[in-house]
């Protein structure tokens, strides 16, 4: 039993990269989990993690013993807990990163009832070249992304492709003509509303739509989808958002499309995570959820 634990041990802080975290999981004392580590390393005569400011690296005589062990142990676990009554199998908590505006539009609803199988969600917002290196630590267990990851250790599945619509206030809409090359015309002596500095939205419309980029700097910059959206209700200048987000007050008609392209631009949104083998069956409970939840998005 002592050998046991002590690679449940090992593959908690493997999922975790953190010793902190592996143990609140595992609730047992730091002391306590160094020292199973260091007797399974004695036992196997092979350092298995190296500290780093951020929590732990695994070595490769880590990665092989997960390869080794991940599958059988999720195995015994979720054997032990269909004998446990309820919901317990699962219970626990699921880390997701991702951008404020998708994961409070689309994915925080579709995991509402998860508090009846006994798993928590913690939420951390951000931009995912940042949050990325969150997964490859431990600290996240899933992250919504716009980029395709695709490392040794991380995998990508698409989860959503939202569409791009340009928008604004009734007083620019009446501005704006059917024509494309008049409407760049027209558009490009009218203030944009950006998320970033550089425009990312906005210059992919244009360039898929008009076939220019823009000229002009953003009148003003809020790196916040929504408030983005309000500050064009209000009339302050035109933006691109995804359809999803402008979909309230496109209804409401405090916003209008400003142009209907034959096709819409895209952004395909990517569910992150570590490789199967490496997840918790909790994490690969949740990920399933929101892959089948998305078809009807």
């Amino acid at each position: 039993m002592d050998q046991l634990n002590q690679l449940r041990s090992f593959l908690a802080i493997y999922r975790a990269g953190s010793l902190t975290r592996a143990a609140e999981f595992l609730h047992l004392t730091q002391p306590a989990l160094t020292r199973q580590i260091k007797q399974l390393e004695a036992r196997l005569n092979r350092q298995l993690f190296v500290r780093v400011a951020r929590g732990v690296l695994p070595t490769p005589a880590a990665h092989e013993l997960a390869r080794k062990i991940a599958s059988h142990l999720d195995a015994l676990e979720t054997l032990s807990d269909t004998l446990k009554v309820g919901h317990r199998s699962l219970a626990g908590t699921v880390f997701l990163g991702g951008p404020p505006e998708f994961l409070g539009e689309r994915i925080l609803p579709a995991l509402v009832d998860l508090h009846e199988e006994s798993i928590q969600i913690r939420v951390q917002l951000g931009t995912p070249d940042v949050l990325v290196q969150e997964v490859q630590s431990g600290t996240l267990d899933l992250l919504v992304s716009t980029a395709r990851i695709s490392t040794p250790d991380l995998q990508s599945s698409p989860l959503y492709q939202e569409e791009l619509v340009l928008v604004g206030a009734a007083k620019w809409a009446e501005q704006i003509p059917d024509e494309a090359s008049q409407a760049i015309e027209i558009l490009s002596g009218m203030p944009l509303l950006g998320y970033a500095e550089d425009l990312p939205l906005i210059r992919k419309y244009w360039r898929q739509v008009f076939g220019v980029l823009p000229v002009a700097a953003a009148s003003v910059v809020i790196p916040d989808l929504r408030a983005l959206a309000l500050s064009a209700a209000s009339g302050g200048g035109v933006t691109v958002l995804p359809r999803y987000l402008a979909q309230e007050h496109l209804s409401a008609g405090t916003l209008l499309e400003l142009f209907t392209p034959s096709r819409s631009p895209a952004n395909q949104l990517y569910l992150v995570s570590k490789r199967d083998a490496h997840l918790h069956p909790r994490v690969l409970h949740v990920r399933q959820k929101l892959e089948e939840r998305s078809i009807h998005w």
